[in-house]
């Protein structure tokens, strides 16, 4: 969508009624105002405000008043609600007054670190791998701890409950214009996963949040409910949320491959920005665990590392970062894993030498030389403050809220 006057010829046509103006505070938490179709043109023209003070983490409290304005670009039917009388979303871009862009807007931070990779010479590619379990609820519909089978890796129906689940998901997904690349059942009673091609970093992360939204609601109109937190069951598998990264130069007289150097800049900045790819107090529950990464390594292939590089018969190279989980802002997540590469390829970085062994049962002698990432919330809380790096590409009110574990 490009033209006011095709949002209208779409809206007519699709007999939308409704329109969800979408937003997110800085923990990734989707928030909406639904307005009626006929006031897109002043949403789009001045904006539709909202009280910032409300919003988790928007440091709001003395100029509260925000302006979310919709990107057409984003436009999306909601497959799961009426046909008669339809609902579409439509992601916004955060403005004061004014008309200046909104800084604590994480949406607009990764569209800042996307420009700064521009200007470096490089485009970036994501591509998540969400993971999530399904458990039933009960006859007044509260949620239980009882998942939805019993089955394990790739298993089929009917050991595989959520077969059917995953097909719809799979098709609402692409009513929305996402493709998913593949869908299968995980390890845990109840696991999930479902896999997306890359696409660029702030369409990725739109996906990655509309993924969870459709997830979420598909499972709770079946009577099921969906949980990506990263340890719902003790002694089970946790739920990751891989994140496949490719480096691709801008420039055709640069022909050297980046991807090393990138990689050498995460994990060089990994440990101060744990924090933001992994939130929640459980999710260090998870490293070290049932293919969950513990220390600084990578590996080609290797998924006992934190960063793997996958073997692909087509020849394209990317990294695999295995340690973030679905609690992970995918915003402000992309951002601080774009700065931390260019900062590898700025300073030309080198990447330590692989691990080329199984650190799951590899001798102390071999995994006392690494570094660990963080072992506790705490300890991760304190490397993202005690951060130059983090400082300055995080805004001073959204790592406040991110340190303070009450707010998250």
């Amino acid at each position: 969508m490009r033209s006011y006057q095709e949002l209208l010829d779409f809206i007519e046509e699709e007999n939308v009624e409704f329109i969800r103006l979408a937003y997110f505070d800085v923990f990734g938490n989707q928030k909406n105002i639904a307005i009626m179709a006929g006031e897109l043109e002043r949403a789009m023209r001045y904006g539709i405000s909202i009280d910032g003070s409300a919003i988790a983490g928007f440091d709001a409290d003395i100029r509260s008043d925000l302006f979310l304005r919709p990107d057409p670009s984003t436009l999306a039917i909601v497959p799961w609600r009426p046909t008669d009388g339809r609902v579409c979303r439509m992601l916004c871009d955060i403005y004061y007054p004014d008309g200046t862009l909104y800084e604590q807007d994480t949406r607009k931070i990764l569209k800042d670190a996307v420009r700064a990779a521009a200007e470096a010479g490089v485009d970036i590619k994501f591509g998540s791998e969400m993971e999530f379990y399904v458990f039933c609820r009960d006859e007044d519909g509260k949620v239980t701890d009882r998942p939805i089978d019993q089955a394990g890796y790739m298993d089929v129906e009917p050991l595989d409950g959520g077969e059917n689940l995953r097909r719809d998901i799979c098709y609402a997904l692409v009513e929305m214009g996402i493709t998913p690349e593949s869908s299968h059942h995980e390890r845990g009673p109840g696991q999930m996963e479902i896999d997306f091609r890359y696409s660029d970093p702030v369409t990725a992360a739109d996906n990655t949040s509309a993924v969870k939204w459709a997830i979420r609601s598909i499972c709770a109109s079946g009577g099921y409910y969906a949980d990506f937190s990263p340890k719902p069951l003790r002694g089970k598998p946790g739920s990751g949320m891989h994140l496949n990264i490719s480096v691709h130069n801008r420039r055709k007289e640069d022909k050297e491959d980046h991807t090393k150097a990138f990689m050498a800049g995460i994990l060089n900045r990994i440990r101060e920005i744990t924090l933001f790819l992994n939130p929640f107090e459980d999710s260090y529950e998870r490293f070290g665990k049932m293919e969950a990464p513990r220390y600084v390594s990578w590996a080609i292939q290797n998924r006992s590392q934190l960063i793997r590089i996958p073997a692909d018969p087509s020849g394209n190279k990317r990294i695999e970062l295995r340690s973030p989980d679905s609690g992970a802002n995918p915003y402000l997540a992309f951002a601080l894993l774009i700065y931390a590469g260019l900062e590898g390829i700025g300073q030309g970085m080198e990447p330590p030498a692989p691990m080329d062994v199984n650190l799951y049962k590899a001798d102390k002698t071999v995994t006392d030389k690494l570094e660990k990432l963080p072992e506790i919330r705490e300890d991760a809380a304190r490397l993202s403050m005690e951060s130059g790096f983090v400082r300055r590409h995080v805004p001073a009110a959204c790592l406040e809220a991110y340190i303070d574990e009450k707010e998250i």
